[in-house]
């Protein structure tokens, strides 16, 4: 799923779904994803606010400076609709 400049991320965005299909918890952090791939945290939250814009990924904010994310499709891959 790369569609824009640049060179091809070395982690899919299947991946990252994937580690939020297989958590114990309902939410997480960028932080706690980028811990389970080889992706920097900075980098991981630019990942993450891209899944979240194409309906993959749900956050809110908690805290001063803390997200937390959450993947609402256990059961399907498709996107969901931000406005539901």
């Amino acid at each position: 799923m790369h569609d824009g400049p640049g060179r091809p991320p070395k982690v899919t965005d299947e991946e990252i779904l994937d580690v939020f299909k297989s958590s114990n918890s309902p939410v997480l952090t960028a932080s706690e994803i980028a811990e389970h791939l080889t992706v920097g945290r900075r980098g991981m939250l630019t990942r993450l606010e891209n899944l979240e814009d194409r309906g993959y990924l749900r956050s809110k904010k908690v805290g001063g400076r803390s997200t937390v994310w959450w993947y609402p499709g256990h059961t399907s891959t498709r996107p969901v609709d931000p406005n539901e």
